[in-house]
């Protein structure tokens, strides 16, 4: 107990250390740059801006966010609302997250409850752990965007017997309201409770309509933590954090008279979204965009939960916001409306719609939130849902189309998984404050169970789902435009290796080459950029075994990345051990292609010749 209170008091004298530091407005020392990197690596590592309807980084290149949400742990108590019970954990599974998992990004869920417990009293030691843990993302070479994250407003307006609980609010904004006895009537899921629950709808609805002054306090709050994590992380490490998801998952709660989703999202949730764009301003984040999510059911995709929205309204918001949205597949979840397995195109007009609102508002998408459970009646749907949701992210097309139409295969779109929880099954959760109700499996939180990753006996990160699934070739960062983007993972359902996007026999030597390997295609134009257009390696694609056919050159085998090699590959940053293929094409306006597959064993000259003929005619007929 002595040694509790003497840390108690060190950290409290930590904590006085770096309010010093936040009242002068001083930054720690700059960092040095991450391990691993190359010469080009500090400049593209700037601040990450919206240009052209894409992220673009500091080269000027295109960039594309993958990764997870970073994690569900935040809503829960166990570690008092950190996404992690120490920052040693929190390297751990940045490492993983990188080596495993394939991310170069995360969203990195922040609790108002446990940044706010007290009225206008802002716990600058959560600040500061959460802060620390951030920290370890970053130093791994991984962007970060936080989120203010609630799940049904708050966790305390569930009483200790409920069956669901939620996450956000602290318990003064609930306390404020009076709020009547919480029931979900006959809810088979938890997300009924959003618009079933009438002390979730009326706390929802007060908080937008700012009663008690609740809605001022949250902007107040949010950015006073702005202002914290701007002040302490160096220039270099704030150069990673890429934005601020204000909301999660907006929802009215119920709507005033005459009032639609559609007029609720214009006359209420962006002013919200302007006050909150402000309150980044002031707290030293004007370069950085916020990452806006509309009416949750904008895109549902079951008829009956669907409601008008997408920010319709919102006019050309630019490119100081990002539009943020999450899919679910609620047909295959329900079990009862979507029989069977998601094929081939599954998903693809429904992300398309994101990619057309992204471009009717003059910005680029994220899809914060997709996945689908891994336990449970539906779980063996998962192989094939969270398959063709990346098929969806990648290009708009189906495998069935890509090769003859790629140039409609569209921008390739940002995404985070929901979700990276190393503690999966291992959680000792206190249901609603309920010691006769302690979780343990799963998520630990209202029976979800849809985390990528968790630990083994050894306290070692491990896959819950097929590494050829996660672990993905994708552009991190095109010199240029990317023109059409594919990549066929051969990830498996049981012992189903899905194939969706087979070479076509038109293309003999290349279909040879792949054979029945994973492969990836980029088709991009150049832009004269001197640094190169980046794709995350998979662990599947060991430099010694891999094969690129580019118009720059071939390669079985990669050599080692210098300046003057087209095709090379070195490691990305962070010091990992991930790595990135790098491709270099200084010239302008010029189509460039790159195959890279992993399926050829020692190809001859010939066969790798013959494939690269194949391709430049492809690429001269079909992209323009």
């Amino acid at each position: 107990m002595y040694m509790a209170k003497l840390r108690v008091r060190m950290l409290g004298v930590l904590v006085s250390l770096t309010g010093v530091l936040a009242a002068t407005g001083l930054r720690p020392a700059t960092a040095a740059s991450l391990p691993d990197s190359l010469w080009f690596d500090a400049q593209a590592s700037a601040t990450l801006t919206v240009q052209g309807g894409r992220f673009t980084d500091g080269l000027g290149r295109e960039v594309v966010l993958r990764g997870y949400n970073v994690s569900g742990e935040t809503k829960l108590e166990e570690n008092s609302g950190l996404p992690f019970a120490s920052v040693a954990d929190a390297k751990k599974s940045a490492t993983a997250l990188r080596t495993l998992g394939g991310g170069n990004t995360v969203r990195f869920l922040l609790s108002w409850a446990h940044a706010e417990p007290v009225r206008g009293q802002v716990d600058t030691a959560y600040l500061a752990a959460a802060t620390d843990q951030m920290r370890a993302f970053l130093d791994a070479g991984i962007r970060v965007y936080p989120d203010f994250h609630q799940d049904l407003y708050s966790r305390y307006l569930f009483n200790q017997g409920s069956w669901y609980t939620g996450d956000g609010a602290p318990k003064w904004a609930v306390d404020a309201g009076s709020y009547p006895q919480e029931s979900c009537g006959i809810c088979l899921f938890w997300g009924q409770n959003i618009t079933q629950n009438q002390a979730v709808t009326k706390a929802s609805y007060d908080f937008w309509h700012n009663a008690y002054g609740v809605q001022d306090a949250f902007l107040a709050t949010a950015q006073t933590i702005m202002t914290f994590v701007q002040q302490h992380l160096t220039g270099d490490e704030f150069a990673g954090v890429v934005g601020f998801d204000p909301f999660n998952e907006p929802h009215a709660g119920t709507y005033d008279s005459g009032q639609t989703s559609r007029t609720w999202e214009q006359n209420v949730l962006w002013p919200f979204y302007a006050k909150f764009r402000a309150r980044m301003d002031a707290a030293g984040w004007q370069d950085k965009p916020a990452f806006v999510e509309p009416n949750l059911f904008w895109n549902a995709n079951i008829s009956s939960q669907k409601q008008e929205g997408g920010l319709l309204d919102a006019g050309t918001i630019g490119p100081r916001y990002v539009f943020n949205t999450h899919f679910y597949d609620q047909k295959a979840i329900s079990g009862i409306l979507m029989w069977g397995k998601a094929g081939d195109g599954q998903y693809a007009s429904d992300f398309q719609a994101v990619r057309d609102r992204a471009a009717a508002l003059g910005t680029t998408a994220v899809v914060s939130e997709f996945g689908h459970p891994l336990s449970g009646s539906v779980s063996d749907k998962a192989p094939t849902v969270v398959k063709a949701m990346y098929q969806a992210l990648d290009s708009r097309l189906s495998g069935a189309s890509w090769w003859s139409d790629p140039a409609d295969s569209g921008p390739v779109l940002s995404g985070t998984q929901w979700q990276w929880d190393i503690y999966n099954g291992r959680h000792h959760e206190l249901m609603n404050g309920n010691p006769g109700k302690v979780l343990t499996s799963g998520d630990a939180w209202n029976d979800e169970d849809l985390s990528a990753v968790a630990l083994d006996d050894s306290g070692t990160p491990v896959l819950r789902q097929d590494s050829r699934l996660l672990d993905r070739l994708y552009p991190s960062a095109t010199a240029g435009t990317t023109v059409a983007f594919t990549y066929e993972d051969r990830s498996r359902d049981g012992s189903t290796t899905l194939t969706w996007n087979p070479v076509p026999g038109s293309l003999p030597n290349v279909a040879q080459l792949v054979g029945s390997g994973q492969y990836g295609l980029l088709v991009w134009r150049s832009n004269g950029s001197a640094a190169p257009t980046e794709l995350h390696l998979p662990a599947s694609f060991p430099a010694a075994s891999t094969t690129v056919v580019s118009d720059l050159g071939t390669a079985a085998g990669l050599p080692a990345y210098t300046r003057s090699t087209p095709v090379g590959v070195a490691n990305e940053p962070g010091g990992a051990g991930s790595k990135r293929l790098l491709l270099t094409a200084s010239d302008t306006g010029t189509v460039h292609y790159a195959l890279v597959a992993n399926g050829a064993t020692a190809p001859s000259a010939s066969l790798l010749s013959a494939a690269r003929t194949e391709l430049s005619a492809w690429a001269a007929k079909k992209v323009s």
